[in-house]
C-alpha cells in the first residue's frame, strides 16, 4: 500500500508543477492590455519570406492574403522560396507577381537551410530591408499584421512573434482539436507570459526579425523544429523575443486526419530533440543565474503537451478511484487528483475563454477523447519514422 502511495505521489510531484504553472499563466492573461491603435509612422521596409516545397495547391491563397495589408505597398516586398520544388509553385508565384528564388539542393533539403539561404539572399538584395518576416506557404495574416511589427520594431523590439493560429474548421475533430491546442500554447500561455515580462519563444510561422539580428546571430537552426531551435539560440545569445498578440497568422490545417499524421509527428520527433539538446542548458543558465526568465523556459521546454497531461491526469484520478474503492489507497491520494484534473479543466475554460473562442471551439470539446486516441497514434508513427531530418511535407487535402 505505501508503493501505490509513493507512486501516486511521485506522479503528483511531476505533473503537479507543471499543469500549474500553466493554469497561474491564464490566470494571469485575464490581465493583459492589447494595444489598438499604432501611431508609428510607416516608413520601415520588410521583407516576407514564404519558405514552399511543392505547395502549388495552396500558395496563391497565402500570397493573396498579403496583398491587403494595412501599410504601403512601397514598403513591403513578398519572397516566395521554392525549395527542392518539383511542381507548379515558383510559375504560380511569379504570375502572381511575386518575387521568387528558386533553390535546388538536395544534399540539403529542410526548412532551416532554405531560410538561412532566403534571409542571406534577401540581405544582400540591392533594396535594403528593416525587418524580415517568415509566413508559411499554407496561412492568411491579419490585415494590421505590418503595422503592429512596425510599432513594436519603433518601440525597440528587435525580434518579434505574432499569435500563432488555426484557420477554423467546424465540425472537423482533428482541426478543432488542434484549433484549441494553438490557442492556448500560442495565444493564452504568450500573453501570461508578457504579463510577467517573460520572453516569447518562436513558432515558425509569423516571426518577424530586424536585418540587424540577423546580421549579428546568423540563422542556425537546422532540426525539425528549426524554429523553436532558433528562438532558443537567440535566448541563450542574450536577445529578447518579444510577443505581438495583436497581429494574427492562421494557418491551413489537413482537414483528414490522416494527412495531419505526418506533421505532427514531425512536430513531436522535433520537440524530443529540442528537449535533449537545449532543457539542459537552460536549466544550468537559470541556476547559474539566478534567471526567472531562463527558467521559465525551461520549465515550458519540459511541459508535455496539454493533451497529453490531460489524459494521464485523467488516467491516474481514475486508477486511483478504483483502488480508493478496494480501500487499497488514502482518499487524500484521490482529493489530491482530483483537485489537479480540476485545475487542468480550469485552465482549459480560462483559455477558451480569454482566447474569444467561438461556439464552435466549444462544442468540438466533446470530440477530445477521440483526439487523444489519434494523438496516440501520431506518437507510434514518430517513432516509426525516426531520426529524419528532411522537410518532411504535410499531404494537402485533395479537395
Amino acid at each position: 500500500m505505501i508503493f501505490i502511495e509513493v507512486i501516486f505521489l511521485t506522479f503528483f510531484l511531476l505533473l503537479g508543477p507543471l499543469l500549474g504553472y500553466q493554469f497561474f499563466l491564464s490566470v494571469v492573461s485575464f490581465f493583459a492590455k492589447k494595444r489598438t491603435t499604432f501611431n508609428s509612422e510607416l516608413n520601415r521596409k520588410f521583407a516576407f519570406i514564404i519558405p514552399a516545397h511543392n505547395e502549388e495547391k495552396i500558395i496563391s491563397k497565402t500570397i493573396y492574403s498579403l496583398s491587403g495589408l494595412i501599410y504601403p505597398k512601397i514598403n513591403y516586398d513578398v519572397f516566395v522560396i521554392a525549395d527542392n520544388c518539383t511542381d507548379q509553385t515558383a510559375q504560380i508565384a511569379r504570375t502572381l507577381g511575386t518575387n521568387v528564388l528558386e533553390r535546388t539542393n538536395p544534399d540539403r533539403k529542410g526548412k532551416g537551410y532554405a531560410l538561412r539561404w532566403a534571409f542571406d539572399t534577401v540581405l544582400s538584395h540591392k533594396k535594403k530591408y528593416d525587418a524580415l518576416i517568415v509566413v508559411d506557404a499554407d496561412s492568411l495574416v491579419s490585415g494590421n499584421f505590418l503595422e503592429v511589427m512596425n510599432d513594436y520594431l519603433d518601440r525597440g523590439s528587435r525580434v518579434m512573434q505574432c499569435s500563432d493560429l488555426v484557420l477554423p474548421e467546424p465540425g472537423n475533430w482533428s482541426v478543432e482539436a488542434t484549433r484549441i491546442g494553438f490557442l492556448l500554447y500560442n495565444y493564452v500561455k504568450p500573453l501570461g507570459r508578457k504579463v510577467l515580462g517573460l520572453n516569447m519563444g518562436l513558432r515558425g510561422n509569423g516571426m518577424c526579425f530586424s536585418a540587424d539580428v540577423l546580421k549579428e546571430i546568423p540563422w542556425q537552426a537546422w532540426s525539425l523544429t528549426e524554429d523553436v531551435e532558433y528562438g532558443l539560440v537567440l535566448l541563450l545569445k542574450g536577445e529578447r523575443i518579444d510577443f505581438a498578440p495583436e497581429a494574427e497568422v492562421y494557418a491551413q490545417m489537413p482537414i483528414e486526419a490522416s494527412n495531419a499524421e505526418t506533421q505532427r509527428s514531425r512536430w513531436e520527433i522535433g520537440r524530443f530533440q529540442i528537449i535533449r539538446s537545449y532543457a539542459p542548458k537552460f536549466f544550468y543558465k537559470a541556476i547559474s543565474k539566478g534567471s526567472l526568465t531562463y527558467f521559465d523556459v525551461f520549465v515550458d521546454l519540459i511541459t508535455p503537451p496539454f493533451v497529453n497531461m490531460m489524459f494521464m491526469v485523467t488516467m491516474i484520478f481514475s486508477a486511483g478511484l478504483i483502488l480508493w474503492l478496494l480501500a487499497l489507497l488514502p482518499v487524500m491520494h484521490l482529493l489530491m487528483w482530483g483537485g489537479l484534473l480540476s485545475t487542468g479543466i480550469f485552465y482549459l475554460f480560462i483559455g477558451l475563454y480569454v482566447g474569444g473562442a467561438d461556439k464552435a471551439l466549444y462544442k468540438s470539446l466533446l470530440r477530445l477523447p477521440k483526439y487523444i486516441f489519434w494523438k496516440l497514434k501520431v506518437y507510434v508513427k514518430a517513432l516509426s519514422i525516426g531520426k529524419e531530418d528532411n522537410w518532411i511535407r504535410t499531404t494537402r487535402d485533395s479537395k
